[in-house]
């Protein structure tokens, strides 16, 4: 069986319910692979030959994201940041000093609007709900900042992917294969570059947590 026919036994309400149970689930704090999954199932929605339907991606990643940003800011707001302490603890590769202090710091400078952004950052992807509950931002504006941002980060990158994939097929059909190696090379890189900031910030903050605890401890 060949890869298209295995692609075409998917039910498209499987697909609809993974989308969102995983965006849910990142959304919530749990540290998941969500917009892949997303781009993945855009993907699929821009082969006529399947019943994914491009609409119904983008609606399950929408609800998926509002939902379990709502369920990780009541959990937030439960704990408060002690919640954060024990996280860091027993998983210090997401929840580390430097992870959460990275994450606080840029609510703290850009308020509610760091919700809204931070639906196009995976750290912030994760971090927004349970941070926004614990430092008790207000519940109304911040569904308003998470349901824009849900829109616009699931919406948007739907159909970007979706145009996408429909006019790779042409472009595929009148160039050779070197633009399109070229294309994907120029967004592994620029994904690799963002990913490195972003690490060498939380090893900068990580550093000056281990600074301040050894001074308190003197």
């Amino acid at each position: 069986m060949d890869v298209e026919a295995l692609l075409q036994t998917i039910p498209p309400l499987a697909v609809y319910l993974l989308v969102g149970g995983v965006v849910g689930l990142e959304s919530l704090g749990i540290p998941l692979p969500g917009e892949i999954v997303l781009v993945s199932a855009a993907l699929m929605s821009s082969h006529h030959e399947l019943a994914v339907n491009p609409v119904g991606v983008g609606a399950a990643a929408v609800i998926g994201a509002v939902v379990g940003d709502s369920i990780g800011y009541s959990i937030g707001r439960k704990f408060g940041m002690p919640l954060f302490d024990r996280l860091g603890r027993r998983f210090p590769k997401h929840f580390g000093p430097g992870h959460v202090a990275l994450a606080e710091r840029t609510f703290n400078r850009w308020g509610v609007r760091a919700v809204f952004f931070g639906r196009f950052i995976a750290l912030l992807r994760i971090f927004a709900g349970p941070l926004a509950g614990a430092l008790k931002m207000p519940y109304p504006r911040f569904l308003v900042a998470n349901v824009c941002g849900g829109i616009c980060w699931a919406g948007g990158t739907t159909a970007l992917v979706y145009f996408a994939g429909v006019a790779a097929e042409r472009w595929l059909s009148r160039f050779s294969w070197v633009a399109l190696v070229i294309a994907i090379i120029c967004g592994i890189t620029a994904a690799i570059l963002l990913r490195e900031r972003t690490s060498r910030a939380i090893a900068e903050l990580e550093a000056e947590h281990a600074h301040k605890s050894d001074t308190a401890a003197a």
